[in-house]
C-alpha cells in the first residue's frame, strides 16, 4: 500500500487534535476544523469523479506517528485499561485508522473536508463514500462505552489535553 493523499490540517501535534472528530471542546477554536486532503502528484483526477454529491466520506489512513502498541490501553474517557481492539487508540497492531468526515468540496487534486481529528501530513491510503443506509446503525450497542455514558452522560469525551505552561525560573 502507498499513500494516495496527505491531510493538511491545523493540528500539528497529538496534543492539538481532538480525541474524536466531533469532540471539539478544548480545541483552539472550539469548532470542527476544516482541512484539505491533497492527492499525491500524478494521482488520476478521474478517481475523484462523482464524489461531489456525497456529504461525507470515509478516510482510511495510517497512524504514521504511532510508536508501537500494547494489548491493553487506558482510553482518555477514563476507567481502567481496555483491550486495544475495543478502543480507538492510535497505537494498534496495524496502525490503520478510519474516520468519517464532512465533504465540503471537490477541487483539482484535493478534497475540502470538515470535522477531522487527523494530524497535518497524515497519509491517506483510501477514500470511500459514506452511504447512510449501509454505514449508520443508530441502535448499535457500544459495549463498555454505553456503561460509561450511563455514568458520565451520553457522548461525553474529553477535549484535547493542553500542554502545561512552563513556569519561569527566577
Amino acid at each position: 500500500m502507498q499513500a494516495i493523499a496527505h491531510v493538511r490540517s491545523p493540528y500539528r501535534t497529538r496534543i492539538d487534535a481532538p480525541h474524536q472528530p466531533t469532540v471539539t471542546a478544548g480545541t483552539e477554536t472550539g469548532v470542527a476544523a476544516e482541512a484539505r486532503i491533497e492527492f499525491v502528484p500524478g494521482f488520476p483526477p478521474g478517481a475523484l469523479a462523482d464524489l461531489a454529491g456525497f456529504s461525507r466520506v470515509w478516510l482510511i489512513f495510517v497512524f504514521d506517528r504511532s510508536q508501537g502498541w500494547t494489548p491493553r490501553v487506558r482510553p482518555p474517557r477514563g476507567g481502567g485499561k481496555r483491550g486495544v481492539l475495543a478502543t480507538r487508540s492510535p497505537h494498534r497492531p496495524n496502525p490503520i485508522g478510519l474516520s468519517a468526515v464532512e465533504l465540503l468540496g471537490v477541487e483539482d487534486g484535493a478534497l475540502r473536508v470538515r470535522g477531522l481529528d487527523l494530524l497535518d501530513g497524515t497519509p491517506v491510503i483510501d477514500i470511500k463514500p459514506y452511504v447512510p443506509y449501509a454505514d449508520a446503525f443508530p441502535d448499535a450497542a457500544a459495549g463498555w462505552i454505553d456503561a460509561l455514558d450511563a455514568q458520565t452522560g451520553a457522548g461525553y469525551a474529553p477535549g484535547p489535553k493542553r500542554p502545561r505552561t512552563k513556569v519561569p525560573t527566577p
